[in-house]
């Protein structure tokens, strides 16, 4: 990337603040038929500040309606990232269906948990008069971001969990009112980087394989330290008896939830009505969040992702992903080839172009660990972002070095960023991305999701993602496959019609 980026366009299929600043997702929950997003919100720069709420809603997770903000700093504090729930019982005390929000106070440190309720469906909060109303531990200066859910023990009670950020463990607390927590267990990742805090929790139960079988699985952002340098999330699967995880046995590896650079606080919508546990994630990197290409608005959310749990092949249990079937139902579709040869399919792909497309690719390879396989997406006279699998290493690889514009090595405050004074992406978040080894393959599907500024690769049935921002420069929409000691078995690509 070495020409300035242009100022970037709309997505087609993901979600920006209106005008502003966004970061971190914010609680997501769904209620009265509406899918509800909340998320980190400066409305007056297009810099991280002040943090408010920012707030939208939808019937079908890709075309959003932007409500006002739904809350604003105080006199404890700026408002830092959380989750809301429905109480469906009424234990708080505000009447049964209250959706009640969590939060932290932040004012030079972390000032503990607030809560804020709402009657009207979401649309407007008031504070608990008593916040916060968890303060932090002696010692803690990191303690922020609370995930709230509800647990069913399977002896039949029922009670409250709270997950929070505590610097470089996460700490559990159990209530039986939603107002009243009580300290019941921490857990801390063993292979960590020491310099990183975590942040942005989050606890969910999913079956495995689909069966009747289930585990929890534990997620948290990484602040350093990520795959491809900067920040990341991460995620260990395991048990969790209402007051502590405990990890599998033999299978106790915290891992990545995505391979990309721009994948970070994924949070999942509480009380899905069909039973799916659906999530989203900022698509950006602290490393270089502030130099990305905006006008009015700076910041994206990554597509929703349905996710899932299935066994690899040594047995162990992966986290997989995929975009929401919304997304699918959104689409009109381009071409759907069987088995073209190379040169078909070229002349088909020269003639797709788009601002969202879905791309499907499987090939086969001749010989197991030989061949070529690159997607050029974003294509244009400038040159192109290249998705592909490379059969030698078994690896995925997004390579965004040719993608068009740079970021910018001036900081918006006016001060050169102290990492990458060169307005390239190395080294803080390498332009070449490649995931870990999936194995050598006869055969090998990727779905590559493209939108102005994103680009998202599925791949191992979604055990393997990549998330990654890219700028191309204007008139970049085109598609090209390369493909040497292999066949195409399909290609099938698809335009993104959802407005967000």
């Amino acid at each position: 990337m070495t020409d300035a980026a242009p100022p970037p366009d709309r997505p087609v299929c993901h979600f920006t603040p209106p005008v502003g600043w966004m970061n971190d997702p914010n609680g997501l929950v769904h209620h009265a038929g509406e899918w509800h997003l909340y998320y980190q919100h400066h409305p007056d720069s297009l810099v991280w500040g002040p943090m408010h709420w920012g707030h939208a809603v939808s019937r079908d997770l890709l075309t959003w309606e932007h409500l006002p903000i739904a809350l604003a700093p105080d006199e404890h504090g700026t408002i830092f990232s959380g989750s809301a729930v429905v109480d469906r019982d009424g234990v708080a005390g505000y009447g049964p269906g209250a959706m009640l929000a969590f939060f932290t106070y932040h004012r030079e440190r972390d000032r503990g948990q607030g809560l804020a309720v709402s009657l009207d469906a979401g649309r407007t909060w008031t504070k608990h008069a008593g916040n916060p109303i968890l303060l932090p531990p002696v010692g803690d200066v990191d303690f922020r971001d609370p995930r709230v859910l509800r647990y069913q023990d399977p002896a039949g009670p029922v009670w409250w969990v709270m997950v929070v950020a505590a610097g470089r463990v996460l700490r559990f607390y159990r209530s039986d009112d939603l107002l009243v927590w009580t300290p019941t267990g921490t857990f801390a990742d063993p292979a960590g980087d020491d310099l990183a805090v975590l942040e942005t929790p989050e606890l969910f139960e999913l079956p495995i394989d689909d069966g009747a079988e289930r585990a929890w699985v534990l997620v948290f952002g990484q602040t350093t330290g990520g795959p491809q340098g900067g920040s990341g999330a991460r995620y260990v699967v395991g048990g969790f008896d209402g007051e502590r995880f405990t990890p599998s046995d033999g299978d106790a590896e915290v891992r990545w939830a995505d391979h990309g650079a721009d994948f970070y606080a994924a949070q999942s919508w509480t009380d899905s009505p069909d039973g799916r546990r659906i999530w989203v994630a900022w698509m950006n990197n602290w490393a270089y969040a502030e130099r990305i290409p905006a006008t009015t608005w700076r910041g994206v959310l990554s597509i929703p992702r349905e996710l899932g749990l299935a066994r690899d092949t040594v047995g162990q249990l992966r986290l997989t992903q995929r975009p929401v079937d919304e997304l699918t139902r959104a689409q009109q579709p381009l071409l759907d080839l069987r088995e073209p040869d190379l040169e078909t399919a070229q002349q088909q792909l020269a003639r797709v172009r788009g601002a969202g497309l879905d791309v499907t690719l499987e090939v086969e390879f001749a010989s197991e660990g030989e061949g070529h396989l690159e997607l050029a997406v974003h294509h244009g006279p400038a040159g192109a972002t290249r998705v592909g699998y490379d059969p030698v290493s078994g690896e995925v690889v997004v390579d965004r070095s040719r993608s068009g514009g740079a970021l910018d090595p001036v900081a918006p405050g006016g001060a050169l960023d102290p990492v990458a004074p060169g307005g390239a992406l190395d080294p803080v978040a390498p332009s070449r991305h490649r995931s870990p080894p999936l194995g050598r393959r006869a055969a090998v599907e990727l779905r590559v999701l493209v939108d102005t500024t994103s680009i998202e690769v599925f791949a191992d049935g979604g055990a393997v993602v990549l998330s990654v921002l890219a700028f191309p420069l204007p008139g970049a929409t085109g598609l090209r496959l390369d493909l040497d000691g292999a066949r195409i078995a399909r290609l099938a690509v698809a335009a993104v019609t959802a407005g967000a």
